[in-house]
């Protein structure tokens, strides 16, 4: 891979740092994973599937000759799951110094996880919600350090309704994407100046299996979509530059595309709406709102 930018740390130090990557068994989830790997860090797959999570690792270390990859098991839609890899994560690893919530996915008829909740609002927002603020403490400890949220374009337009959360859909998808921006930038807001920087991005429209998932127009349709969208590679390359690059060793609080800060929605900035989501998010979660 080519282009990520200057890379904040040499290739000694790099293999000192640890990169926990989400949904990296595929897509661009494993690109990410891949990409850093290729600049020495030891990084963490996370999948869902045991056997998947082998796969990925022997073949990354295939790949990039880099023997410091490693694997953890979890369904990311589950809490007690969530709460399972954190605690193993944070035993494993005295150190996290870059997490990356990549894993997400669209439903387009409403399911439920494992916990009660619509599964994009499990999946796509209190899952990274509920990861990171166990991970806090540990990212915290190993600053200077990044927490890098995948989000999407998708998320121009949408709004999040309160009371009630419902994420089902494609404007499910959509509210869920600007949850992922409301989230970063709050917890932005709250981690000023502890060295920990938080921000947000958009990958491009990407030729995956993303939405492969649902029957009907939206599997029908995304093979002709796939003809004009770029690879897994291309599209990992900005959640790398921002894992990696000295470029934004002192930025937070953004959204990036193309590996450029780019302006979100007027939605996305409305500060009230993110304390009120971070607070609704701690309820769910069984959290503390502080």
């Amino acid at each position: 891979m080519r282009g990520w930018g200057r890379s904040v740390y040499h290739a000694k130090t790099m293999n000192e740092r640890v990169y926990v990557v989400t949904g990296a068994t595929g897509g661009v989830g494993y690109e990410t994973a891949r990409g850093i790997a290729q600049q020495g860090g030891r990084v963490v797959v996370v999948g869902r599937s045991a056997q998947k999570c082998r796969a990925t690792v022997e073949q990354i270390s295939r790949e990039t000759g880099n023997p410091q990859i490693d694997s953890a098991v979890a369904d990311l839609s589950v809490q007690a799951e969530i709460r399972r890899l954190a605690a193993e994560l944070t035993e494993r690893y005295p150190r996290i110094h870059v997490l990356v919530n990549n894993v997400g996915a669209v439903f387009m008829k409403r399911q439920e996880s494992a916990d009660g909740v619509e599964m994009t609002l499990a999946l796509n927002h209190l899952g990274t919600y509920l990861l990171t603020r166990l991970l806090l403490p540990v990212i915290q400890a190993s600053a200077p350090s990044r927490i890098v949220n995948v989000s999407s374009v998708a998320h121009q337009g949408a709004r999040i309704k309160f009371p009630a959360l419902d994420f089902s859909g494609w404007t499910g998808y959509q509210a869920s994407k600007l949850a992922n921006i409301l989230f970063t930038n709050e917890l932005a807001r709250r981690l000023d100046g502890t060295g920990v920087s938080v921000n947000a991005l958009h990958p491009g429209l990407v030729a995956s299996n993303f939405g492969m998932n649902n029957p009907g127009p939206f599997r029908l349709l995304k093979p002709l979509v796939n003809l004009f969208a770029i690879n897994n590679e291309e599209g990992a390359r900005t959640s790398v530059y921002l894992a990696t690059s000295a470029d934004v060793e002192a930025v937070t609080g953004q959204y990036f595309a193309g590996c450029k800060a780019r302006r979100s929605s007027p939605a996305s900035m409305d500060r009230e709406v993110a304390a009120k989501l971070w607070d609704v998010s701690a309820q769910m979660t069984g959290l503390a709102a502080d």
